[in-house]
């Protein structure tokens, strides 16, 4: 409802009765008149996709973390084995705490992954006592402490805050108060050795005993000085417990003698480990899950640019890249009606003989079809040009998805073939990364690329070893599409390895131009490529201050709530209460009066609530208004658009002017 005044202000509007229908995320798929089939096979293609990469992304994790934690894991059994020999050297690295400095990268959303596999394997196969403590939860000694134990007995643990207060009155350290609560850990260990062998505690001695195996996920935001009093209580029992620590390091193994002096980090035995760098692991993850065949779902140049920018940018993480890849897939889903076609190629025909009359037309309106349609009506050599009945129709679709899955089933090891042999030429013209080769390929015809042409010509004064060399891995790449060449005409008369050469490199040009063009130039493309980099911009790499300001200002873009659907910009009466009170704070100066705000509020939410205008009550300040009105206030507060003042004592100061 829109109205008309000479001044502005915040106007009342009684709410609608209708409710809107609560939609599932299925009923979120479907597109107009488009069938509730149709949109319940699309629904369950883009549920499998999400499955596979989810599935998919968890086995590279593994493959590629095997390496590091088979190490680790050699390590935990070596210190434990150490422990029963009785020479010298193996009776002082005994009296020190074996522990693996693990240096994983800056990329802290993937370790969560990378420490849950350690946890597991190592229960499985070397211990059952392993604890996992992160910083966020270890801010005091007897935080970690508490637990420590916890997560080693299995149950609740409760350390008394009076010992801190008696150790601080006294003037002693806080580690001798709780430093006999490690003695707890002995009737574990007492459960786990061999039935009917007594003993009152642990020893040293026993090749049974399996270590106790503490991680430290994330060193660098640990406190150094409860690092320091763990590390000093944890020495005092290695005679008596196989304890051993793991580090988990963001940064460089620097950081532990950074944090620890000589006199605690002397007490540790350390050896260092390093797993994959980040970018290799995304490399890993683009090349076996994305530069493939076998996977429908495409993204275009810009979208995988943004990913990748991410990515290289903000957090160096894999998981984020993958959960932006997901988001894409969900948004490509949801918004193009065709992807229906958008998987296996016999399902894609299937389908296409299954498609209504709207999708056919839906077909009919795609870029790509109509530049289709004019070739085929300018050369007028094709039956397709003018197919326009229904059954027709759909063997034409068949055909253009026959040619688009033959398309990238050559395009990839096409790919690899080229990138192979430009990406060992000096300065990489191509480039390093097979990832990079292919984001020129999506942009535009590599073979009109100045780089390409360099490529070609250094290549064509390759010696005889390190040309054969090359031409011996693409010929592996492209054994299962590798075709017989053409007979070449030749001008004069060539060596032998001079005519092979020529003609071998003219081969991988001819598969280069065959192969490696633009997917928009392909029909049909739009089923399988994602192209709205804009949308996956906004989800992954958001400003908080302009999405705070849109959600106060237009709750119904967030919310999808008919009732709080307005015309000219205004909030309604029945948005939420934080919404309310932004709205009328916009309407206020610097300094906002808190009694006048409240009554404002009151009166906007008394129409919300359908209270007669002329009645005694409306717009009255009842308790539960009030309360309502101090919480919206406070979150206001919260958010940095408010700040209490000194000039006067009812007011508050404004901290922002205008909307978004």
């Amino acid at each position: 409802m829109s109205t008309s005044s000479v001044s502005k202000g915040c106007f009342v509007f009684k709410p609608s009765a209708k409710k809107k229908k609560t939609l599932s995320l299925e009923d979120h798929f479907s597109h107009g008149c488009e069938s509730a089939e149709s949109s319940e096979k699309r629904f369950k293609l883009c549920q499998d996709l999400w499955d596979k990469i989810k599935s998919d992304t968890e086995v590279l994790q593994d493959d590629l973390n095997r390496k590091i934690l088979d190490s680790l894991l050699d390590f935990t059994r070596k210190c434990s084995s150490t422990r029963q020999l009785s020479d010298w050297a193996s009776q002082m690295r005994a009296s020190e705490i074996p522990t693996a400095a693990l240096v994983l990268g800056v990329n802290v959303p993937d370790h969560d992954m990378t420490f849950q596999s350690l946890s597991e394997l190592l229960q499985q196969s070397v211990t059952p006592h392993v604890a996992s403590v992160q910083a966020k939860e270890c801010g005091a000694l007897k935080h970690l402490m508490k637990r420590v134990l916890e997560r080693l007995m299995g149950t609740d643990v409760t350390v008394d805050d009076e010992e801190e207060e008696e150790a601080e009155q006294t003037s002693t350290p806080l580690h001798k108060s709780v430093d006999f609560h490690l003695l707890n850990i002995f009737p574990v260990f007492q459960k786990s050795n061999t039935p009917g062998k007594k003993r009152s505690s642990p020893s040293r001695d026993d090749p049974q005993q399996p270590p106790v195996v503490i991680i430290f996920k994330d060193l660098e935001a640990f406190n150094p000085k409860v690092l320091q009093d763990f590390i000093l209580i944890c020495s005092r029992y290695i005679e008596r417990l196989p304890l051993m620590f793991i580090f988990g390091i963001a940064t460089s193994p620097s950081t532990i003698q950074h944090m620890l002096p000589h006199s605690v980090s002397s007490l540790l035995c350390i050896e260092l480990f390093q797993s994959l760098s980040c970018t290799q692991h995304l490399a890993t993850v683009i090349d076996q899950l994305i530069l493939t065949h076998h996977f429908p779902f495409k993204l275009n140049a810009k979208v995988l640019q943004v990913l990748m920018s991410i990515f290289l940018y903000h957090d160096f993480s894999v998981r984020n890249f993958i959960k932006g890849l997901q988001l894409a897939l969900l948004e490509h889903f949801h918004s193009q009606p065709l992807s229906v076609l958008c998987c296996k190629k016999k399902d894609a025909l299937l389908n296409v003989m299954q498609l209504s009359h709207s999708d056919l037309e839906r077909i009919r309106n795609l870029p790509s079809f109509k530049r289709y349609r004019n070739t085929q009506l300018n050369a007028h050599t094709s039956k397709e040009s003018n197919a326009l009945g229904y059954f027709c129709f759909q063997e034409v679709c068949q055909k253009l998805i026959k040619g688009l899955h033959k398309y990238h089933k050559n395009y990839y090891p096409v790919l690899r073939c080229l990138h192979t042999l430009t990406s060992s030429l000096p300065r990489y013209p191509l480039g390093k990364q097979v990832r990079e080769l292919h984001l020129i390929c999506l942009e535009k015809n590599v073979w009109e690329n100045e780089d390409y042409q360099t490529a070609m010509k250094l290549l064509r004064m390759l010696a005889k070893d390190e040309l054969v060399a090359l031409l011996q891995r693409c010929v592996e790449i492209l054994q299962p599409t590798l075709l017989e060449m053409n007979e070449s005409r030749r001008a004069k008369k060539l060596s032998p390895f001079e005519v092979l050469r020529n003609e071998a490199l003219e081969f991988l040009d001819n598969l280069v131009k065959s192969h490696l063009s633009p997917p928009e130039s392909h029909t049909l493309n739009e089923v399988c490529y994602y192209t709205s980099s804009a949308t996956v911009r906004r989800h992954l790499n958001a400003t908080p201050r302009t999405s705070i300001q849109a959600a106060l200002n237009s709750p119904y873009y967030y919310l999808q709530n008919d009732r709080l659907k307005t015309v000219d910009g205004s909030v309604s009466n029945s948005a939420p209460d934080i919404c309310i009170a932004y709205k009328l704070h916009l309407e206020c100066g610097r300094l906002i009066n808190l009694y006048d705000w409240l009554e404002a509020y009151a009166t906007v939410v008394s129409a919300a609530e359908g209270n007669n205008p002329d009645s005694d009550n409306y717009g009255k300040v009842e308790e539960v208004k009030h309360a309502r009105f101090i919480r919206a206030v406070s979150e206001l507060e919260f958010l940095g658009f408010i700040k209490s003042t000194k000039q006067k004592t009812d007011h508050v100061a404004r901290l922002t002017w205008g909307g978004c």
